[in-house]
């Protein structure tokens, strides 16, 4: 038996990191989570043998190994590479914007985006409006700035979805930048290339009331500067990288032992239930199980790019794409064993991936 230190710190193990390799411990501890035990119980095999699993618990037991086929969960992506699009004014009003980016054919194929960036010129407010406005509101001089995504119906309903929000100063003019990367995501997710991005700008109060500032008011973004100073017309910078140089390969080659110049693949791993010692009598269905890990490095983007997101680590080849393993196991209860089903998450590897740490995860698209 195991000491109850041990089993306890196995019940608080985090999950190791992603594309790390499944260790024994690392099943046992997400076991002990799911069914929050503090160690792995100590069953009579006689009992176990005569134990038979009704019929309701075997259906329900393969419904989640048909789910855990499907669904997916997914890890962090990074990319390197960088284009502009640039975009208009449908609809511009004193605190609110339309801007539509015509889309087709600007994400090349084979790329994944990493961010997307808004970038939207604020004009400088006249002095005499500065004053006016420091003599009522002395100490307030800022406004929030928020972009939504708009998607139009197929029945002609809108819908919105908030993308980012910052507070700008009123003293302050030149090129904003706002994170649009859920906007973009969102967008191809619909998989309709010719539909252009529309993005709702509006400038707000940055706090409600009666008594709230009208600094709002002042803060006004240009679709062309004045005389000389060029197009100030929004821009949407797209920053992708090309997978077929920094991707992952998919499954690794059987017969070619992964070294340290292998690109990251996924490899097979079958994890041996039957011959832990811990599982003997507890754990039922399965005997055994292919997990996969993620072996390989992944090329590094060249310094000018790297000093772009200095936030980011080194790409590494992670887990992007995991499976749920669905088990039948035997509880103790009134003296005697009683099947039940569990499911431990993340425990199949589906897809590896190359990804710096700290790169977001994109969201789902809500119907």
């Amino acid at each position: 038996m195991r000491p109850l230190w041990l089993c306890w710190a196995l019940w608080a193990l985090p999950l190791a990191g992603p594309g790390a390799a499944l260790t024994e411990e690392r099943v046992l501890g997400s076991l002990l989570r799911q069914l929050r035990l503090s160690e792995a119980p100590v069953l009579d095999g006689a009992d176990v043998e005569r134990l038979i699993i009704p019929a309701h618990v075997r259906a329900q037991y393969v419904a989640l190994l048909q789910r855990s086929h499907g669904a997916r969960s997914r890890g962090k992506r990074f990319s390197q590479n960088f284009r502009e699009v640039a975009g208009r004014f449908l609809v511009s009003e004193v605190s609110s914007h339309l801007l539509v980016f015509d889309m087709e054919q600007r994400l090349p194929p084979h790329s994944e985006l990493v961010q997307a960036v808004l970038r939207l010129f604020q004009e400088p407010v006249p002095k005499a409006a500065l004053r006016s406005h420091e003599r009522l509101f002395p100490r307030s001089d800022r406004a929030r700035v928020t972009v939504q995504w708009l998607h139009v119906r197929d029945d002609g309903s809108n819908r919105t979805s908030l993308i980012d929000s910052r507070l700008v100063s009123i003293h302050e003019s030149g090129w904003k930048a706002l994170d649009v990367t859920d906007a973009v995501n969102f967008w191809q997710q619909l998989r309709r290339p010719r539909q252009s991005l529309l993005l709702q700008v509006s400038v707000q109060r940055e706090h409600l009331g009666p008594l709230a500032s009208s600094a709002h008011t002042l803060v006004r973004f240009a679709s062309q500067g004045p005389s000389g100073a060029g197009q100030r017309e929004p821009q949407l910078e797209l920053h992708t990288l090309d997978l077929r140089d920094y991707g992952a390969q998919g499954n690794c080659d059987p017969k070619a032992p992964a070294t340290e110049g292998t690109r990251c693949c996924r490899r097979e791993v079958y994890i041996d239930l039957q011959g832990m010692k811990w599982a003997e009598n507890w754990v039922l269905e399965p005997p055994g199980f292919l997990a996969y890990e993620c072996v390989g490095t992944c090329q590094q983007p060249p310094e000018p790019l790297t000093f772009k997101w200095p936030f980011l680590g080194p790409r590494q080849c992670i887990a992007s794409e995991t499976t749920s393993l669905p088990m039948i196991v035997s509880i103790p209860e009134g003296g005697k064993p009683r099947p039940q089903v569990v499911s431990l998450p993340n425990m199949r590897v589906q897809k590896c991936s190359c990804a710096s740490d700290g790169a977001p995860v994109p969201r789902k698209l809500e119907p």
